[in-house]
């Protein structure tokens, strides 16, 4: 809503939701329910995209693999029909990336590895599923018309910006889930450990200081390329907005500052 604010893009905000709601459904599995062997052939299903592979996966699982197999191919079909382009190819290249940096994650936390304070960053990067949801709304609003054109997304440099300023807003959250059996890493634990002598407010300030120089990054690059329309750089400026908002937790892991802006909706 947020995002695609025009009253005529209802049918892309619709489409929108589901990749949103996937990423967060995929997110919970990896970091809550799955063990890691599950995890492994969950990923190699969503890599070689064939429900073939899905006969070792437990139920819970396989469902989820199958509706993402289905919503993806629905929304491709959609996009095919409305612009004449058929994305299924990257975005199934979006979701094998992101599962495997849920892996990797899962993995470091299964053999109790700590990793450097950036490389940690670089694979959460990918790891908020931001590209996912930036390589949907690119096709959704008309972006790629060819497979030439349409490459634009894969080297872009708006989504990183993006993926950055959540991953680290993500990671200053004040307060953990109390319901929330996962095992999240965080830049600022990386970064204190691997900085002797630095407290948790330096490690936060520094954060701070790294989201404001990534914001004038993606100021420049929305306001100076080219190469994509002004409805798909204002949401995603507009996303980038949204992220404040949506991860400004209180002591009870609610947020009352959007239950205010919901509130005064009605």
């Amino acid at each position: 809503m947020a995002s695609l604010t025009d009253p005529s893009l209802s049918e892309q905000r619709i489409e929108l939701t589901k990749p949103i709601a996937l990423v967060f459904l995929i997110d919970d599995i990896y970091d809550v329910y799955g063990t890691l062997d599950e995890l492994i052939l969950f990923t190699e299903a969503v890599k070689r995209w064939d429900s073939n592979t899905l006969e070792q996966l437990p139920y819970n699982l396989r469902i989820c693999v199958e509706a993402l197999y289905k919503v993806t191919q629905e929304i491709s079909d959609k996009i095919f029909k409305k612009y004449g382009f058929n994305p299924n190819e990257f975005l199934k290249q979006a979701w094998r990336n992101l599962c495997e940096a849920f892996l990797v994650e899962a993995k470091w936390f299964a053999l109790g590895h700590m990793p450097m304070a950036d490389d940690y960053l670089k694979n959460g990067m990918v790891s908020t599923g931001a590209h996912v949801v930036i390589v949907h709304l690119f096709f959704l609003l008309g972006g790629g018309t060819s497979k030439e054109s349409a490459m634009i997304i894969n080297d872009n440099k708006i989504s990183p910006c993006l993926a950055k300023i959540l991953r680290l807003w993500d990671d200053l959250g004040s307060a953990k889930d109390v319901n929330q059996d996962g095992h999240d890493g965080s830049y600022v634990t990386y970064y204190v450990k691997e900085n002797k002598g630095c407290s948790i407010q330096n490690a936060r300030d520094h954060v701070m200081g790294m989201i404001t120089n990534t914001w004038k990054q993606l100021t420049k690059e929305c306001l100076y390329q080219n190469q994509f329309s002004d409805t798909f750089t204002k949401a995603c400026q507009t996303l980038a907005r949204t992220i404040p908002l949506m991860y400004n937790y209180d002591e009870n892991h609610s947020l009352p500052l959007m239950e205010d802006y919901i509130k005064s909706m009605f």
